[in-house]
């Protein structure tokens, strides 16, 4: 698997593995990005619909395909 591909991977996962997915796609630390979305749920805006759009949308690690 390519490096760079945004998955939801099934470990280091809390709820559904959003903030984990991004933060590797980013090389960022998973906790960094999970205290990012805590802290922009105190400003007003649609964070939980974005979340949930994300899960939706990005694949589950074991869901892709093999190239």
């Amino acid at each position: 698997m390519a490096p760079n591909r945004l998955v939801r991977p099934r470990d280091d996962r809390w709820i559904a593995g959003v903030c984990s997915g991004l933060a590797r796609r980013f090389d960022l630390s998973p906790n960094l990005v999970r205290l990012l979305f805590v802290l922009s749920v105190l400003l007003p805006g649609p964070q939980f619909v974005v979340y949930i759009a994300l899960w939706i949308v990005i694949p589950g690690e074991g869901r892709l395909a093999p190239r």
